[in-house]
């Protein structure tokens, strides 16, 4: 069996049934709900890969035979025969405009029918009018696209967090007892990645026996202790040292371009040279096998990853060490998670034990409210019912507080009244319409929402989707002044997707503001995504006292109604 997680799972039903959409092809029109379904019952199910391959994919709802025969055919193999045989059908070009926010099936292949077939091509025909011709665009819908599609040529170079985490997880793995050590952007904790870098101590050769099969086209850098290649298309770099140079390398791979300039300037000034294969004197190397030994020649105080950014030039010393900043294993409430009241896929029950499992201490319910009717938000009614069964699950032993994700209307006011408001334990507030409001109607907007007496945290401030959308035009500060004068929590959303307030405004105003890491999880699985937000966090050098969901229940609780008993109503 590969090391194929459930993300790649899901991920292989949802793709396939797009391309099914797109296509429009076959006898049987709901053979793409039946991929679809397929992936809602793998996202829900409680189980590692391994298990369900050694199962077979039976017993889980809506997996039928034939899916589950693909299923391990790709766990085995690498290849998803239907997606693949879809895929082969549509021209590069036309899978990439997946990429293009709002884009769905029904469109692209409007726009493939026009003609219209790469990013570049719709780039072109938004700008000379074809999109706007076309029936079910418009001029409206044509300047969205050209806006979301020169997003996406800019940002089709990166990756995710998450995806470059996973890859450099699965790179460690095979590389057990060469030392391995994440580096480059994933050890920094930066919310995109060009390049998924890991370290080792060993040779070429140790390295190529290792990673055939999961790196794809491994090649030597030239004149660089390097090999590259890619891992389901992202790409990799592994470079190797031995014992005595290993601290300049994980160095230099562990730093970002302007802070390598100023390690290489400062070696420069003291008659050496800061290489990937050792900090030499001549052509002679150091013994440094640790960067705090190469720091130390260099007359430097060695500069913790997180803060290896031009942001923190001015401001490093000043944060804290790493070893008070806030962990994973800081968190006790995991808050703003979504369940099947909503748009989720898994009980509150299932939600909270999978908390628990995880060695925290309670979850937050945060079901949708009623204006977002797309994802199936809650009635007034609903909501009432869904508090009912969270009192009852408390009673019952569970750790659970109540809240919600209320949608923030167009006038800044909330999703139910007060009086209903009131009654639950917490309130995230966030935004999930009206993106193209102007700058000064969405500032308000959000202002107005941060000083509401009952929202105890403004949930993904920006609305942005990393490589897909950038966020809502807003004057931020203003927004998180806002914040801070009314005591309102801000969210850093874990969801790698997401991973929003950016790291950079949290840095900002790390000292005017109190944080809430929440993973906005909508399945069980989603609640790890906590590691992601973490590493956003640790960028800011945010200690857990200035994270509220480091607090116990019981003090959680009593943060919520001194934050209300401070408010004027």
């Amino acid at each position: 069996m590969l090391e194929v997680t459930r993300k790649d799972l899901v991920s292989v039903l949802k793709t396939t049934a797009d391309l099914l959409d797109l296509l429009g092809v076959g006898d049987d029109p709901f053979r793409a709900q039946a991929f679809r379904s397929a992936a809602r019952s793998l996202e829900a199910v409680d189980a590692e890969p391994e298990a369900l391959v050694a199962r077979q994919f039976a017993g889980i709802p809506k997996v039928g035979k034939a899916i589950a025969a693909d299923l391990l055919a790709y766990a085995e193999t690498g290849v998803f025969g239907p997606l693949e045989d879809a895929a082969s059908l549509i021209p590069a070009g036309v899978l990439s405009l997946f990429r293009v926010r709002g884009l769905g099936p029904k469109k692209i292949r409007a726009l493939w029918d026009a003609g219209i077939d790469s990013l570049e091509g719709l780039r072109e025909a938004c700008r000379d009018g074809r999109v706007a011709a076309l029936k079910g665009f418009g001029a409206k819908s044509a300047a969205s696209f050209l806006a979301a599609v020169e997003f996406a040529l800019a940002s089709q170079e990166r990756q995710h967090l998450s995806t470059a985490a996973e890859v450099v997880g699965a790179l460690c793995a095979r590389l057990n007892g060469l030392d391995p050590r994440p580096s480059g952007d994933v050890r920094r904790g930066l919310d995109t990645v060009r390049v998924a870098r890991v370290t080792v101590t060993g040779t070429p050769d140790d390295l190529t026996r290792r990673l055939g099969g999961l790196v794809e086209d491994l090649a030597p850098v030239e004149d660089k202790p390097v090999l590259a290649g890619r891992v389901d298309g992202v790409p990799v770099e592994v470079a190797y040292a031995e014992t005595a140079t290993r601290g300049a390398l994980d160095l230099l791979m562990g730093g970002s371009a302007p802070y390598r300039e100023q390690l290489r300037a400062q070696a420069s000034a003291r008659g050496l040279d800061l290489t990937g294969r050792g900090l030499l004197r001549g052509a002679q190397p150091l013994s440094t096998p640790t960067e705090a030994e190469v720091a130390a020649a260099l007359g430097l105080t060695l500069r913790p990853a997180e803060y290896r950014e031009p942001e923190h030039d001015d401001l490093w010393t000043t944060l804290p060490h790493p070893d008070e900043l806030v962990t994973v294993a800081s968190l006790r409430g995991m808050l703003h998670t979504h369940s099947t009241w909503s748009d989720g896929a898994a009980s509150l029950a299932d939600m909270a034990r999978e908390t628990v499992r995880l060695g925290h201490g309670y979850l937050g319910t945060g079901d949708h409210s009623r204006a977002a009717h797309y994802a199936n938000g809650l009635s007034i009614e609903r909501l009432l019912a869904q508090l009912k069964e969270v009192r009852e699950l408390q009673a019952a032993g569970l750790p659970l507080v109540a809240g919600a994700e209320v949608d923030i209307l167009d006038d800044g006011s909330l999703d139910y009244p007060d009086e209903v408001l009131e009654q639950l334990d917490y309130v995230v507030a966030s935004v999930h319409s009206l993106f193209t409001l102007d700058a000064a109607r969405q500032t308000e907007r959000l202002i107005r929402a941060a000083a509401h007496p009952l929202v105890t945290i403004l949930g993904h401030p920006t609305g942005r989707l990393l490589l897909r959308r950038p966020g809502y035009a807003l004057d931020l500060d203003a927004v998180l002044a806002a914040c801070a004068q009314n005591g309102t929590v801000v969210e850093i959303n874990a969801n790698a997707y997401r991973l929003d307030l950016d790291w950079r405004a949290a840095l900002r105003w790390r000292d005017r503001l109190k944080f809430a890491i929440n993973t906005d999880a909508h399945v069980p699985a989603g609640l790890a995504d906590a590691k992601y937000g973490v590493m956003a966090a640790r960028k800011a050098g945010l200690t857990p006292a200035q994270v509220v969901n480091t607090l116990e229940q019981g003090e959680f609780l009593a943060f919520v109604a001194e934050q209300r008993a401070g408010r004027s109503r």
